[in-house]
């Protein structure tokens, strides 16, 4: 007796084809064809030919003859401690999910990449909410930051959107609340990092037997600032180095990122903000990515919801969106 499978939230928009290559890898194509062309394969008890596209909802009647191609789903690490509520709130993030990548709005204070004493992490939970693709990382937020990321589904796709960001091919603006009043409103920061450090210069550390700083660049734009104390600015970095942005913040603005402990402790600001801006949250937001899709060479342009925490401030300083 056949089987039919529910299309999930996760699948929605996935090819039939790519559906069933998922579930049952070893089966070849030419026998997928046969199995639709004789009514094998239906959905919805409709006759298909193998390339419509699933919808959250659809039954998939799957006919016993698969039974041995069954793939057994992916398990998650034993060190890994997500729950299915948190994996359903990771795919309430996504923004945009397709055969070859999966964009998050990823929230603030959850992991990118799984490591020791991390518990949750994207790379991990994307890995369990879509069992049948390879997932890989193809660029990083830092654990504090909210935005934009793009994730791979497979092999050429993580190829490929790998080398649009190591070459910066891949165009990235963050949104960020600055501790400071900036000037000019508006340049390029061209410098040097290290190991939490700026220096104008490529010099060696250590008198010349440590390693040599990288170069770091970024564009910014003031957008809006409020009594002279903090700055709503517009960042679009060249480069991807560590912390690149909450640095060039910090020392080469003058005007940490609020919420930045690490760089911006100690930093004086005026009471009636500092009641209102009260938050462990680091205000910086990977606004938007503009990329070539990995299949199809079409440019995307993709947003992300500005974070809850962010929205109020945003309001009552009369800060908008680019």
């Amino acid at each position: 007796m056949a089987d039919f499978i529910t299309v999930s939230k996760v699948e929605d928009g996935t090819r039939l084809l790519r559906w069933f290559v998922r579930k049952f890898p070893s089966l070849p194509q030419r026998e997928f064809y046969k199995l639709c062309r004789g009514g094998q394969i239906r959905v919805n008890s409709k006759r298909v030919k193998g390339q419509e596209i699933l919808r959250t909802g659809d039954a998939v009647r799957v006919p016993p003859t698969l039974a041995g191609y069954i793939q057994v789903p992916q398990k998650t690490e034993s060190g890994d401690k997500f729950s299915l509520a948190d994996l359903e709130s990771l795919r309430k993030c996504i923004i945009h999910n397709d055969d070859d990548i999966v964009v998050f709005n990823k929230p603030a204070g959850l992991a990118v990449q799984g490591g020791t004493g991390i518990r949750k992490s994207v790379d991990k939970m994307a890995a369990a909410l879509f069992p049948y693709d390879k997932i890989s990382l193809v660029h990083r937020l830092d654990r504090e930051t909210s935005g934009v990321l793009v994730v791979a589904k497979n092999q050429r796709a993580a190829q490929r959107m790998a080398a649009e960001f190591q070459t910066r091919t891949a165009h990235k603006e963050y949104l960020a609340l600055l501790n400071g009043d900036v000037s000019p409103k508006s340049g390029t920061i061209d410098n040097y990092m290290i190991k939490g450090q700026v220096f104008d210069s490529p010099v060696r550390l250590n008198n010349g037997a440590g390693p040599r700083p990288q170069r770091a660049i970024t564009d910014y734009k003031v957008l809006g600032s409020a009594a002279g104390c903090v700055s709503w600015v517009l960042f679009t970095p060249h480069t991807g180095r560590t912390h690149q942005l909450r640095l060039h913040s910090a020392f080469s603005l003058n005007a940490p990122i609020v919420g930045d402990g690490l760089y911006g402790a100690g930093r004086y600001m005026d009471n009636a903000l500092s009641s209102m801006l009260k938050t462990n949250n680091l205000f910086l937001f990977a606004y938007k990515i503009t990329f070539q899709h990995p299949s199809t060479g079409r440019l995307m342009t993709l947003r992300a919801c500005v974070p809850d925490f962010m929205l109020p401030v945003m309001k009552f300083l009369e800060f908008k969106l680019p």
